[in-house]
């Protein structure tokens, strides 16, 4: 199984845009959901290197804007808060106006993952509800 990073972008009209570097060449397609975009990625490394698509696999690399379209339970708000960024500007990293650099890519980045380690400790109580009686 070979592993290939798919860099994924957000378009202005929903679609996902993606790039896969394989050798010298950079493939680029588009697609409307990143499971799509997948599948058209292994046809071009197919055609293109004759590489078998059952043995690949991708790893997700998001842009930011790609990340939170693709992710639309994120809360921009709340992930610029806790990084010390700017509402305004994260939300225009989010929707592609302006793009981080890599030192604030890499910030968004590790509070994403600090609120998933957060999430993964989170535990719910239910009531439990009394047998009937016979």
């Amino acid at each position: 199984m070979e592993t290939i990073a798919l860099i994924i972008e957000s378009a202005k009209n929903g679609e996902f845009w993606g790039r896969v570097q394989y050798d010298d060449n950079l493939l680029v397609d588009n697609a409307s959901s990143v499971p799509e975009l997948e599948g058209k990625m292994k046809v071009l490394l197919k055609d293109w290197h004759e590489l078998d698509p059952t043995e690949i696999t991708f790893d997700l690399q998001y842009d930011v804007a790609g990340l939170f379209e693709e992710k639309q339970f994120l809360n921009a708000a709340v992930i610029a808060e806790r990084a010390g960024i700017n509402k305004s500007l994260m939300r225009q990293y989010a929707s592609g106006i302006k793009f981080p650099s890599y030192e604030r890519a890499k910030l968004i980045e590790r509070v994403i993952h600090e609120l998933g380690q957060e999430m993964m400790g989170i535990k719910i109580s239910a009531k439990v509800q009394a047998k009937p009686r016979v």
